[in-house]
């Protein structure tokens, strides 16, 4: 039989020697650029656009929905109730109450 060895505490991992090259750098922040802001301005103006334009498709929207809306309630609204027809037909009691 092979007899065990006492181990010692783990070795540290080999050490990468000095010579190696540390990790580069990152790039230095690009300059300022104007012709960029031009662009950035111009998207910015397209996209408000766009915004306005699509708010009034959904304000057309709503209009044409509640226009809609109210021709369909206005037949109904003089049409009555199951409720309120029962009401009509109720009958008075038999019996009064005695008053005091």
């Amino acid at each position: 039989m092979v007899e065990l060895e006492e181990l010692g505490p783990p070795l540290p991992p080999p050490q990468a020697s000095s010579d190696a090259a540390p990790p580069p750098q990152p790039a230095p922040p690009p300059r300022f650029d104007p012709s960029r802001m031009i662009g950035i301005i111009r998207r910015k103006a397209l996209i408000k656009d766009l915004a306005a334009v699509y708010h009034a498709e959904c304000l057309a929207y709503c209009q044409e929905l509640l226009e809609l809306q109210r021709k369909w309630e206005e037949p109904h609204r003089n049409t009555k109730t199951p409720e309120d027809s029962r009401k009509e037909t109720m009958r008075p009691p038999k019996r009064l109450k005695k008053s005091c």
